[in-house]
């Protein structure tokens, strides 16, 4: 049998889609984020970056980047191994209680990636506990997903940011059956943020374990970067607050913070943490100067603020179309797939702008969108670049100017 005619049949359906993924090839320059040197032909030498997930820099910070150089040093490379192995390094331990510290929790579980983390915990809590039902906002990331998936258990899927259709989902279960809320604080796509209070209120009502996935807020809200919960003064009120080490706070690696026993549960049964190589101890180390950094200084996250706030006004001055949403994400919307490649090309070959297509499946067909994420190190030139840039197009490719 021919696989490859197999494996090019579908490639080329995906093409004709509009949906093929093209990487651009970028070399990240320390030191001058946003700006990248760009390795693709037909485009400029340096581009500026417009989509990063290194939210507020600070994978160039100079705090993070020494305590990664120190750590190396120091320690090597890489971690030895499995954590159950020989791959618990005292880098590992600092960053765990830093977490923990963080999110008002008694103890913190890592990951290699915010993916892991909530596949693993996720997938161990349906299995694990007896009777369990999951119950998952309807636009939950795709980790959580697959994670609830491979957990087995019952699952029920709730309207997105709906705390009444929760209530009545929740109301139709077995009372004495195991029941797991899982959500999101700040969704990527759209930018709009959960109604927690309420929807803590219902796990309450219900006897419930909250589950929430803080990924694209912890570092970015809150008076120490705890995230949306810690804003709103709700931390304490949930059983398991997930995030990750690789957006804001410029890194990699996820984790879960909670009680002990629910992390050393985690710990204990989860094969997406006991099968898995440690972080090394370097990045262990360059996240916890991170998080440190983060929760004493508040200018990165006010600056970047004003960047997004300053983006929404200019565009909203060019009628360029945008959701409106109370996040640091800015989602531009196409809302057809070849258009939206189109766009994303000649905006890096004809203006040195990068920013990544969102296509289907990462957003449903129908809703593509250019995504901006303003950073405390995007200057006012650039962002009228980028508007200058994004007004030549509408007008050259006759895009509506309607969100709706």
């Amino acid at each position: 049998m021919d696989f490859d005619a197999l494996f090019q049949s579908q490639l080329d359906t995906l093409k004709k889609e509009g949906n093929y993924r093209i990487f651009a090839e970028l070399e990240r320059k320390s030191g001058q984020f946003p700006r990248a040197k760009c390795h693709d032909a037909d485009t400029p030498d340096e581009v500026t970056v417009w989509c990063s997930n290194d939210y507020l820099g600070m994978g160039q910070h100079s705090v993070v980047t020494q305590a990664m150089k120190d750590t190396i040093d120091q320690c090597g490379a890489g971690a030895g191994g499995t954590r159950n192995i020989s791959g618990t390094n005292h880098a590992h331990k600092l960053l765990e209680a830093e977490l923990a510290d963080l999110h008002g929790k008694e103890s913190a579980l890592l990951f290699t990636s915010g993916y892991v983390s909530n596949w693993a915990a996720l997938s161990t809590l349906g299995s694990r506990l007896p009777d369990a039902v999951i119950l998952s906002d309807a636009l939950n990331h795709a980790s959580m997903i697959e994670g609830i998936r491979h957990a087995r258990c019952t699952k029920v899927i709730w309207k997105h940011n709906d705390p009444e259709d929760l209530d009545r989902k929740l109301a139709s279960l077995p009372a004495n059956a195991p029941k797991i809320v899982a959500f999101e604080s700040v969704y990527s796509m759209d930018g709009d943020i959960a109604p927690i209070k309420e929807i803590l209120d219902v796990c309450d009502k219900h006897g419930a374990m909250s589950y929430i996935d803080e990924v694209h807020a912890v570092g970015m809200y809150g008076p120490r970067g705890g995230g949306v919960a810690e804003r709103e003064g709700l931390m304490d009120r949930i059983t398991l607050i997930e995030g990750t080490l690789g957006k804001a706070y410029g890194v990699v690696g996820g984790y879960i913070t909670g009680s002990h026993a629910l992390c050393d549960f985690i710990r204990s049964f989860a094969s997406g943490f006991i099968f898995t190589t440690a972080l090394p101890p370097a990045v262990a180390a360059a996240a916890t100067a991170s998080i440190r950094h983060l929760k004493q200084s508040d200018t990165e996250r006010r600056m970047q603020q004003a960047r997004v706030a300053h983006l929404r006004k200019r565009l909203d001055q060019e009628g360029i179309p945008h959701l409106e949403n109370p996040s640091h994400i800015i989602p531009v919307m196409i809302k057809d797939p070849v258009k939206c490649r189109m766009l994303a090309d000649i905006l890096m070959q004809d203006w040195g702008i990068y920013v990544q297509p969102i296509n289907y499946p990462t957003v449903p067909k129908g809703t593509e969108r250019l995504r901006f994420t303003p950073s405390p190190m995007h200057s006012a030139d650039d962002i009228e670049h980028l508007v200058l840039a994004l007004k030549t197009l509408w007008k050259q490719c006759a895009i509506s100017h309607a969100v709706a």
